[in-house]
């Protein structure tokens, strides 16, 4: 089961409403695209990009960086909010390499911290606290992956978790795997005491949660 979980005029025309971007992060956009690489996209990247901006944050933790697109908001962010640092994780040296290199031209490059290895443990191993982490870590791995978090983030700091719509795969009583199971479960942790959250249903969902 996989849905369209939003009209296509609806995603065409929030997509419109994003301001130009550079031509380095729309560069990373067509290689999304022609790669079929799972990228946040430009409306959720500008949404976590005013996130950021809102809490004024400095430190920020991303688990599950890919090739840096959604890096490269969160460092625009903390690039406008007077410095600091943006962590970048990932499993593989060579999505690591080109994130650096897209995040060089983006003039972001001395802002970003570059972890290769399971980015959960990443974390674990970096000094806190942090203002945002954001997770897009493999589904099955969310809700292990929240007390680590509590630990690192700061009270009032924010949590971003993608891919909690799971492209409609949540709505299918028949679907016990793992990563459903995962973000079903995540989704359940964020929705209790100690959290303020909320579900953002833009392409495949992003929930938001505020450390109490």
């Amino acid at each position: 089961m996989s849905l369209d979980l939003l009209a296509p005029q609806v995603s065409s025309y929030l997509e419109e409403l994003v301001p130009p971007r550079h031509p380095e992060l729309q560069k990373m956009e067509d290689y999304a695209a022609q790669h079929d690489f799972p990228i946040i996209g430009p409306v959720a990247g500008h949404l976590c990009y005013q996130l950021a901006r809102l809490a004024g944050a400095q430190r920020v933790f991303e688990l599950g960086s890919g090739y840096g697109y959604s890096t490269a908001w969160f460092a625009r962010a903390v690039q406008e909010n007077g410095g600091g640092v943006v962590h970048h994780a990932v499993w593989d040296e060579s999505l690591s390499a080109m994130a650096r290199n897209h995040l060089a031209a983006l003039g972001y490059d001395g802002l970003i911290r570059y972890h290769v290895g399971e980015a959960v443990a990443a974390l674990q191993a970096t000094d806190g606290p942090f203002d945002i982490i954001f997770n897009d870590i493999n589904k099955d791995g969310y809700p292990a992956s929240v007390a680590p978090i509590v630990e690192k983030l700061r009270p009032g700091g924010l949590l971003i978790v993608d891919n909690t719509l799971w492209y409609g795969r949540i709505f299918d009583a028949g679907d016990q795997s793992p990563a459903t199971q995962g973000v079903r479960e995540v989704t359940r942790i964020l929705n209790q005491d100690g959290w303020l959250s909320t579900l953002i249903p833009i392409r495949d969902g992003l929930i938001v949660a505020m450390k109490k």
